[in-house]
């Protein structure tokens, strides 16, 4: 989904390239929009992460718009919240030129090989992950050293654990809460991956 300025600035290099045969510059687009380089280079940038331009690294003029902003196929129907800033604690909000819409897909992963956990207990807390939190899992068997796992042991316990393979063969699955030790096994299958942590304030 592009924010208004986005598509206003698709708009220009669209219109421009059809006048002119070429992309314009990133001074020329700067003049034309009231805004400065730097602002136009970022939206460009933006706009190439959705995939509605395609850039040739080095070259002034080498923008081409993939898509027209203005067809009824541009439109994306993903849920969508506004970024209006970034702050810190203590200290007001940022200034910014415009807000950025941030697709919900973005931050929680959607499809068939998703789904959520509740936690239960706080055998994560130092990682984040407290009691009562949704964890966002991807229906995956095979993870890195470090993954934090949906692990179901022999006894069909499951548990949210990071995933160590061990020199000697064995899985160590570690809490991440230094009053819990690590739990080492040899029989141990791998339900999923955790993406993403989902929190509600209460």
């Amino acid at each position: 989904m592009l924010t208004e300025r986005q598509a206003t600035v698709l708009r220009f290099f669209r219109d421009y390239r059809r006048a002119h045969g070429i992309a314009p510059t990133l001074d020329e687009a700067s003049q034309a929009l009231g805004i400065n380089r730097i602002t136009v280079h970022e939206h460009l940038r933006q706009l190439e992460v959705k995939g509605a331009v395609v850039r040739e690294p080095g070259r002034s003029r080498a923008v081409a718009v993939v898509f027209d902003p203005d067809e009824p196929e541009a439109a994306d129907e993903t849920p969508s919240l506004p970024l209006l800033g970034r702050i810190r604690a203590g200290r007001p909000i940022e200034a910014v030129e415009d807000r950025e819409d941030v697709a919900l897909t973005d931050l929680v992963p959607t499809g068939a090989n998703y789904y959520l956990l509740q936690v239960r207990g706080d055998s994560m807390i130092e990682d984040h992950i407290a009691d009562g939190d949704l964890v966002v899992v991807e229906s995956k068997k095979t993870p890195r050293d470090g993954d934090v796992v949906v692990a179901v042991l022999a006894d069909e316990e499951a548990t949210l654990k990071r995933f160590y393979r061990e020199p000697d063969g064995t899985v160590r699955l570690q809490p991440a809460n230094a009053k819990l030790e690590p739990i080492f096994t040899r029989s141990v299958e791998i339900r999923g991956i955790v993406r993403g942590v989902v929190r509600r304030f209460r």
